[in-house]
């Protein structure tokens, strides 16, 4: 040992034994920088091992959990359910059904307001222009529904038709009848060739179904029944014996026995209008209303004789009627005037009267009928096409 280091350890164990020394620092060499800097990387070693080893620790169960579970698989659209009859249920019984006192009543399936059917009766007032059948075509029922339901004002006589008058235009085909004392429903039902239980069901009709009391001069309507017609027409005028009478018939009546021109049989267009300007030929109108400007010409639609000129009563207004001498008569009415007398022959084409309004109508237009026999015919059977 040195004198250096045997003094620098004396010093060192001095300072141990707690004597004093010197206050010159002791400054470390290589060595001791080496063993300071080995311990640090130890120390470092040692925590880095120990916190790798708290590390597997805790994360042991984890992946041990992982491994147990099964993968988790990937999420897929769920399918639609198939359709399957329901499973059937035991259901508790139900009571035993008792018999109901009710009175029912069909219900009205159809309830949209434009497509459901009119119940009620409607006052319609008659314009120029009108006709028994163009009304009841609008109101898409029959004429002889209008007819009937206005027997007070029209008498079963569509010519009886005036600007202004109200008529009562029923909701379907039938009659429009008012009750009358000793009325039941049985025997009016019977009458009119109906059924009782449908005037009971009609709706408008009001009837209390528990008690069907109908009071006298109630209006009601009864489906689809009918009825014969009141005819009021001038009768068949034999030229031979043409003494009818004047009173009854009106002024235009003839009153003698005449002979003259017979018809061919075949007819022609008694207008130069050949289309229907009011009522076409049905039960309750025996002739045809052709349209007509006024003071038009009406033509004699074949040979013959007149039997009647003139006013006519029953609103004809100014009518002619001309005998063919072979069965057939026709008549021209509602003219303005008149341009043959009683008795006269004409020829086809000749010319009888002049279009007008007169007696009980709306517009100008010429009515004209066809009889044969002393029956009445459709003149669309005889006249040649429009």
């Amino acid at each position: 040992m040195t004198k250096k280091e045997a003094a620098s350890v004396k010093y060192s164990g001095a300072a141990f034994r707690g004597t004093s020394a010197p206050a010159t620092p002791v400054r470390p060499n290589a060595s001791t920088w080496k063993a300071m800097l080995i311990s640090l990387v130890s120390w470092g070693i040692a925590l880095g091992a120990l916190g790798f080893a708290v590390y597997l620790w805790q994360t042991q169960p984890v992946a041990a959990a992982q491994q147990q579970a099964p993968a988790t698989p990937r999420p897929t659209a769920t399918p639609r359910p198939e359709w399957s009859d329901p499973v059937a249920v035991d259901l508790p019984a139900m009571p035993a059904a008792v018999e109901s006192e009710a009175l029912q009543r069909a219900v009205e399936a159809r309830t949209v307001i434009p497509n459901r059917p009119r119940t009620t009766t409607v006052l319609y007032v008659v314009d120029r222009g009108d006709a028994i059948f163009s009304i009841a075509d609008s109101f898409n029922v029959k004429p002889e529904t209008i007819l009937w339901a206005n027997y007070d004002l029209l008498n079963d006589n569509p010519d009886f038709l005036e600007i202004g008058m109200e008529l009562n235009i029923p909701p379907v085909d039938g009659v429009y009848y008012q009750w009358a004392e000793g009325d039941t429903l049985e025997s009016v039902a019977e009458q009119f060739d109906a059924k009782a239980e449908d005037i009971l069901e009609f709706t408008a009709n009001d009837i209390d179904l528990a008690n069907p009391v109908i009071d006298t001069g109630q209006w009601v309507m009864i489906p689809g029944g009918e009825r014969e017609f009141r005819q009021w027409l001038i009768p068949t005028i034999n030229r031979g014996n043409a003494g009818v009478s004047s009173l009854a018939l009106g002024p235009g009546a003839c009153t003698g026995s005449y002979t003259g021109p017979v018809g061919s049989g075949a007819f022609r267009w008694p207008s130069s209008n050949h289309t229907i300007s009011g009522n076409d030929y049905w039960s309750g109108h025996l002739a045809i209303d052709l349209g007509a400007v006024p003071g038009d010409p009406i033509y004699a639609s074949d040979a013959g004789v007149v039997v009647f000129s003139g006013w006519a009563n029953g609103g004809y207004g100014y009518t002619v009627v001309v005998d063919h001498g072979n069965g057939y008569q026709t008549l021209y009415a509602h003219m303005s005037g008149v341009n043959l007398p009683c008795g006269a022959g004409v020829g086809a084409g000749s010319v009888v009267g002049s279009a007008g309004s007169t007696g009980n109508s709306t517009g100008t237009h010429l009515h004209f009928e066809v009889r044969l026999y002393g029956g009445f015919i459709n003149p669309w059977f005889v006249l040649p096409p429009p």
